[in-house]
């Protein structure tokens, strides 16, 4: 009989034995985002009465607890109440994983999956790597510093801890005039860094960018952000300083060439509005620098150039090529269209404004942005616009549009342009509110003491 337990004993001891196994290698999780650490048992027997532990480096440093058949937190290590969870639904094959939600910086480090019978017990361990991409960068003009431009890149939301550095579009690293990278109260680091302008900021046009780059610990791998400098607002015109950046001597045609040619050398900043393509409904100021619909048609010429269904006036200037930058105020104003357009779109009768038939356009409104693409792109706005610059790089093929209001890119369409393009009013109407109110082209003629609309 004693031969007989003892045969019993050791064999049972036999057959619980079991090995732990885990990943192969690191587990990747964003921060805020969530991570699934695995672990199964080998042979794939069952875990449902056993007690499986999760811990830190220190045993005592619990986890997540499993025992008797359900989770235990009495013990729990406070910083991860609440977010995790074990993934039990193939427990009985010997297969467990760990689900930590919300991950922050602190969750990095080694992990220990610990399984016990109640005869013998078996772990394995694991890395968990954190990494945090980082916000998008937000550059700035910061004045003027030993005869040049500062502007400052920032950036937060980062770990592990980045560098950060100024290149060029073929890569050339560029000197900067500081760098701070520190790290914030939730454990993810900001980055700042800037870069001293001695040279024509023109010449910079699409060529600066700034970029975070691997550091001794940083494992985002490609993780750049290039942001060129045209996307500053060419220099943040909505600031005086940051105007001063790109005021050049006004862009007067010489003796018989055209201001759509003169204007290929330097960004056009004086757009005046065409009468002759205003819609009936559509009043001009005597300047033609402002526009407002009114509920009243005008007795004018039906020429080939007027919009005579759609509430459209074009600039007067015409672009075959260049950089051109405008501002147009839109206030209170709850629902317009601007943007760019072909010299040879159809006036008349209902149009659709899409870049297919020759316009590229934004629309407010009531508190929806979008952009006129086909189909509609919707864009997320923090702050409504009061002032939007739009920029046309011909050569490029690119017209963006920014809110001046908060300094932000709204967005940009993408083409392969051929002959001329023209600047693009619709102050839209609907009875009442503000849409009454006018779209101005900034910045007014201080001889007009204010708007000049009627």
């Amino acid at each position: 009989l004693l031969f007989d337990l003892i045969y019993f004993l050791s064999m049972t001891r036999f057959t619980a034995q079991f090995t732990v196994t885990g990943p192969d290698r690191p587990i990747t999780a964003s921060v805020g985002g969530e991570a699934v650490l695995p672990c199964h048992l080998s042979p794939r027997i069952s875990a449902q009465s056993m007690e499986v532990r999760w811990v830190r480096s220190q045993h005592s440093a619990v986890v997540h607890l499993y025992q008797d058949g359900q989770d235990r937190y009495e013990n729990q290590m406070f910083e991860y109440q609440g977010r995790t969870e074990l993934l039990k639904d193939h427990i009985t094959n010997g297969s467990v994983s760990l689900r930590i939600r919300d991950i922050q910086p602190s969750d990095e480090g080694q992990y220990t999956c610990l399984f016990q019978s109640l005869t013998f017990f078996q772990d394995a361990s694991m890395l968990l790597q954190v990494e945090g991409l980082g916000s998008g960068p937000d550059i700035s003009v910061e004045g003027h510093q030993d005869g040049g431009i500062k502007v400052v890149c920032r950036s937060s939301g980062w770990y592990p801890q980045p560098e950060a550095q100024w290149r060029d579009l073929q890569g050339q690293l560029l000197p900067s005039a500081s760098e701070n990278i520190s790290r914030e109260a939730n454990g993810l680091f900001q980055a700042e860094i800037a870069i001293l302008i001695t040279e024509d900021p023109l010449s910079l046009l699409r060529r600066l960018q700034a970029q975070p780059v691997p550091g001794p610990k940083q494992r985002c791998w490609g993780c750049s952000f290039p942001w060129h400098l045209d996307s500053l607002y060419l220099g943040q015109m909505a600031g005086r300083g940051g105007r001063d950046l790109l005021r050049h001597k006004p862009c007067a045609a010489p003796r018989g060439q055209s201001p759509a040619r003169a204007g290929q050398r330097s960004a056009q900043l004086d757009v005046t509005l065409d009468p002759n393509t205003a819609n009936p409904y559509l009043i001009l100021s005597g300047d033609r620098k402002c526009v407002t619909h009114r509920d009243e048609h005008q007795d004018l010429p039906d020429n080939p150039e007027r919009f005579d269904t759609m509430a459209v006036v074009l600039g007067a200037e015409g672009f075959t090529g260049g950089r051109h930058y405008w501002e147009v105020e839109v206030g209170e104003k709850n629902i317009w269209t601007l943007g760019v357009c072909r010299e040879d779109v159809s006036r008349k009768g209902h149009i659709l404004f899409v870049p297919e038939n020759g316009y590229w356009t934004i629309w407010q409104h009531a508190d929806q942005l979008m952009a006129n693409t086909s189909p509609t792109t919707f864009l997320p706005v923090s702050v409504r616009p009061r002032r939007l610059g739009i920029f046309l790089d011909y050569e490029a093929g690119e017209i963006s549009f920014y809110n001046v209001t908060d300094r932000s890119h709204l967005f940009t369409f993408t083409n392969t342009f051929s002959g001329v393009l023209r600047p693009y009013f619709n102050p839209e109407y609907n009875k009442g509110g503000t849409n009454m109110f006018p779209l101005i082209i900034c910045p007014v003629p201080a001889q007009a003491g204010g708007s000049l609309c009627p």
